[in-house]
């Protein structure tokens, strides 16, 4: 519990305050994080959706139009990009989620008194477990972007 005298009480807040500003900035690395995931996210949406419209367009000007398999395997690459990505933006969600509920527990500890060590440990070792799922999930992604771009370059260099 926060003592009732008024320096303790401020000295008190202060230090809280210390104690949450490290997590804080992971807080803020996730979020610039979960920026680029969406941003990635939303360039192979759009790529989904402009092969859909592309067929759909097709399909429209001839109904016995049969969707390239240069095309069917495109779009089904982009779909597994945009299920792994996803994932990453889950776990990356989740890592803010951990770092939000270590900050949570360091003011509820001070204000409840309650031994919060095993807590915040948890929490933080869970909120980096997600981190590094979520980079080696966006790793992933990057690996199956320049390996479909270079198989591409050799499929035009072999014509």
């Amino acid at each position: 519990m926060i003592p009732i005298d008024s320096n303790s009480v401020i000295t008190s807040i202060t230090l809280l305050i210390q104690l949450a500003v490290a997590p804080v900035f992971l807080l803020a690395g996730v979020a610039g994080l979960l920026n680029v995931f969406t941003s990635r996210f939303s360039r192979i949406v759009d790529k989904l959706e402009k092969i859909d419209h592309q067929v759909s367009t097709q399909k429209k000007k001839d109904e016995n139009y049969i969707e390239d398999d240069k095309l069917h395997i495109r779009r089904q690459f982009l779909a597994m990009r945009m299920s792994n990505i996803n994932r990453a933006i889950l776990f990356c969600t989740a890592t803010g989620l951990m770092v939000a509920l270590v900050i949570l527990t360091v003011f509820a500890s001070a204000l409840l008194s309650f031994n919060s060590d095993y807590f915040i440990a948890v929490f933080f070792m869970v909120a980096m477990f997600f981190l590094i799922i979520s980079l080696v999930l966006f790793l992933r992604e990057i690996n199956f972007t320049a390996s479909f771009i270079n198989k591409k370059r050799c499929s035009i260099n072999n014509n």
